[in-house]
């Protein structure tokens, strides 16, 4: 990371180099906020963290994509709750930055096909392709236990369903595609000689900055 020089940055100045950073970490996999935390809200559990892989940054309309397997139980609370926050940390630069909006979720259209189709030869796109949903029990060799066999406790109308959508989505398998629009982002830097926050919330097209105290 560029621990560029913030000793006294206007609120405009501080905004771009936080966008600097995130459209940064999307490309650096050295980047430390590379793999932010995602929260989520789960109706059973409560607050839901997991880390995951910072995609693409589009700063002109201040969203970040994140993939992810659509069987992911972070995808049905997104469906349920689309609101979410994504915490990144950076040692480097005693900075925690924490991004506050709406997720959509994506399985189907060009934003997925179109990354499918840059993914699917990578090692990568195995991730999407296991025949475990994640969280899913299995045995010592991955395998699934007999208590979690595909299709097991389904109505027949509803297996039927599933294996259609199966088919339609192809080699495909389970990718989906994650979509936040920064509604809120909150800096805090913590520094030995004094620690520092700023807030930006979205007014309209613009996120409008203010200081707070830490």
């Amino acid at each position: 990371m560029n621990a560029t020089s913030l000793s006294g940055p206007t609120l405009e100045e501080l905004g771009a180099t936080l966008w600097r950073e995130l459209a940064g970490a999307a490309q650096d996999r050295a980047h430390e906020w590379r793999q932010p935390v995602l929260a989520t809200v789960c109706p059973e559990f409560g607050p839901q963290a997991r880390t995951v892989v910072l995609r693409e940054v589009d700063v002109a309309s201040r969203t970040l994509l994140v993939y992810t397997d659509a069987r992911s139980p972070k995808v049905a609370q997104l469906q349920a709750d689309p609101r979410a926050q994504l915490l990144c940390w950076s040692r480097t630069l005693g900075w925690q930055l924490r991004l506050g909006g709406r997720i959509l979720v994506s399985t189907e259209g060009l934003d997925v096909t179109s990354r499918w189709a840059l993914l699917r030869h990578t090692r990568a796109a195995q991730d999407y392709l296991s025949p475990l949903s994640p969280g899913q029990p299995c045995d010592d060799t991955g395998a699934k236990t007999d208590g979690d066999v595909e299709g097991e406790g389904e109505g027949e109308g509803e297996g039927e369903a599933e294996a259609s959508l199966d088919r339609s989505r192809g080699q495909r398998a389970h990718f989906a595609v994650m979509r936040l629009r920064v509604e809120r982002m909150d800096w805090l830097a913590l520094d030995p000689q004094g620690h520092r926050r700023a807030v930006f919330d979205a007014r309209d097209a613009a996120l409008s900055g203010r200081w707070c105290a830490p």
